[in-house]
């Protein structure tokens, strides 16, 4: 889809086999005053962590002697405005009011963001749209309130292959005022979980009879289960039992040709103005719709059946997330719609779902062009794109928020930052904390902290810590604690991996993103954090000195502001 989806072709060794439903044990609990209480100093063995609460800032004292320190400031919240907020840390001296300007994420500043490929800047447009119209009521009433869950569906007459029915698709960019299209589609596929509807006025030379089969059989046993397994059932408010998918010309007429070979394209979408709107533009019905085949290019760029078989499977995955989570919270719950990070997050780790599949169908060296590759070939179009993202989000975790981005923003990091805070929870609490996030009217941090039966605060800061620590350098990643690295991924080999295939470059500047800025002793330096963002310094203790005192603090007088949930994590490195 996308010139930054890239083969990683790696001779690295060692990546963690994944294994989603792994529940991690607990680190050693602690029990610890929060910042500038008088508690004493903060006793941690090595390899050790523990988050101390910094609501209005202060001082915390840590054991000296020689000790390193990792030092994760975080602003641990959502709901808030997504403007940068000053801070000051560091170990200052008595009378020592200078300070120095951090310098933190200058390699991130200095390289261009990438463009937002079409495929994501229609998704986030749809699904502001949706939110819009949800949040202001414009969509309550024509809810539909007997719909039942796809569990207790009413049985309908399939409809025979063959058969013809008219679909109205968008055919505007605009989604804030769509115009829309009448197709005439066959249904050309029946399977148990899926119908494939084709345009009729689709370009030749598209599928043959084997290739359709082929293509439905994939859609329909494989990729449809892994995200019902996953994420739970959508709902069926067509009664039908199945999920649609019609391929038709105007998706492909959705992006213009000269954007493909440089952005990519829109592969196909989920609208939810087709579970809830009874407008006569509405489908009614659980549909996903996607390019056809047109090797021509007759409509706009050129898609092979090879292509649509490599660029639809992680989109569908995608969007079937969408899809699932718009029904449960809106249609069957009658709430609102998820929170964008989080919908989005959750949509990102479907498409890792789908790599999953064939990590475990092809075990190293099988099923790949070089043995020495990281992932195998058909694992590619899944996993590619999310690892660039979350690169690009390990550049700036100041400024690249998790929890305040809506998916109608631009740009990419943020989308990485969502992988990974998702990707580390799962591995926490077991597979199953995604389908409790998609099964109630909770939405946002609310909805993370009702699942997981945690503060959203105490899982940001192991989160936040885990992004340096998953896999020390020189560590074995069992000593790690549990609750300090992710399960299913080694980000410093799958982040080598992507250095080794597209590095060194300005979006990929180093094997591993994360760069730790030393704290001075003596004075502080001064830098800023987005909430729901962190940063990562190093603190090393002067030999011979009984504690040293890390001040985190607003730069000038006054408290941070309680709704920001400022806190410090801090893990002990070994020496």
């Amino acid at each position: 889809m996308s010139a930054r989806y890239l083969t990683l072709v790696v001779a690295i060794v060692g990546l963690t086999a994944c294994n989603a439903d792994r529940v991690a044990s607990p680190s050693p609990v602690l029990t610890l005053e929060p910042c500038a209480a008088a508690g004493g100093t903060v006793q941690l063995s090595v390899l050790q962590g523990a988050t101390i609460s910094c609501t209005a800032g202060g001082t915390i004292d840590l054991a000296g002697d020689g000790a390193h320190y990792l030092v994760v400031p975080q602003f641990a919240t959502g709901r808030v405005s997504n403007t940068s907020v000053a801070y000051a840390i560091g170990v200052p001296s008595a009378g020592v009011t200078a300070s120095v300007a951090a310098a933190y994420d200058a390699a991130a500043s200095a390289a261009a963001p990438p463009a937002v490929p079409p495929q994501a800047a229609f998704d986030f447009s749809l699904r502001a749209a949706e939110r819009s119209a949800v949040a202001s009521g414009r969509w309550v009433s024509e809810t539909k309130t007997t719909t039942p869950p796809l569990s207790a569906r009413i049985e309908a007459t399939s409809p025979t292959v063959g058969s013809l029915r008219d679909f109205r698709v968008i055919s505007s960019i605009n989604v804030d005022n769509p115009t829309f299209k009448t197709v005439t589609a066959r249904l050309s596929f029946a399977g148990q979980n899926m119908l494939i509807y084709i345009d009729t006025l689709s370009p030749p030379n598209g599928f043959t009879p084997d290739q359709l089969t082929a293509f439905g059989q994939l859609f329909d046993q494989t990729l449809y289960p892994i995200d019902i397994d996953a994420f739970g059932a959508p709902s069926d408010i067509d009664q039908t039992g199945t999920v649609i998918m019609l391929l038709s010309p105007v998706v492909n007429s959705l992006t213009p040709k000269a954007q493909c070979s440089t952005l990519g394209f829109v592969a196909g979408f989920f609208d939810g103005y087709d579970l809830v709107s009874t407008s006569a533009n509405s489908n009614q019905g659980e549909i996903f719709y996607g390019v056809v085949p047109d090797p021509a290019g007759t409509v706009s760029c050129a898609h092979s059946v090879v292509d649509l078989d490599r660029t639809v499977p992680p989109t569908f995955l995608h969007e079937l997330q969408h899809l699932i989570s718009f029904s449960q919270h809106v249609v069957v719950h009658h709430g609102q719609e998820e929170e964008g990070w989080l919908d989005e997050g959750m949509s990102i780790v479907a498409e890792e779902l789908g790599s999953v599949y064939y990590e475990q169908r092809f075990p190293p060296p099988t099923g790949r062009t070089n043995s020495s590759q990281v992932f195998p070939d058909s694992s590619q179009g899944f996993i590619s794109g999310l690892l660039g993202d979350s690169y690009t989000y390990l550049l700036r975790t100041d400024t690249a928020t998790a929890t305040l981005h809506s998916d109608s923003d631009g740009g990419l990091a943020w989308r990485g930052s969502d992988w990974l805070l998702l990707r580390w929870l799962g591995d926490q609490k077991g597979a199953g904390i995604y389908r409790q996030l998609e099964q109630g009217s909770s939405i946002g941090v609310a909805n993370i902290e009702a699942a997981s039966g945690e503060s959203f605060q105490s899982l940001f800061g192991d989160f936040s810590t885990s992004l340096w620590t998953d896999s020390i350098v020189g560590v074995p990643k069992s000593s790690i604690p549990s609750r300090n690295r992710f399960a299913t991924r080694t980000l410093r080999v799958i982040y080598q991996a992507l250095y080794n295939a597209a590095g060194p470059s300005a979006q990929i500047p180093r094997p591993y993103p994360v760069q730790l800025t030393t704290l001075p002793i003596g004075s502080t330096l001064n830098g800023t954090m987005v909430p729901g963002t962190m940063a990562f310094y190093r603190l090393d203790a002067t030999a011979g000195s009984a504690t040293v005192r890390l001040q985190f603090s607003p730069p000038s007088s006054g408290s941070f502001a309680t709704n920001l949930h400022s806190q410090v994590s801090i893990f002990r490195l070994p020496n």
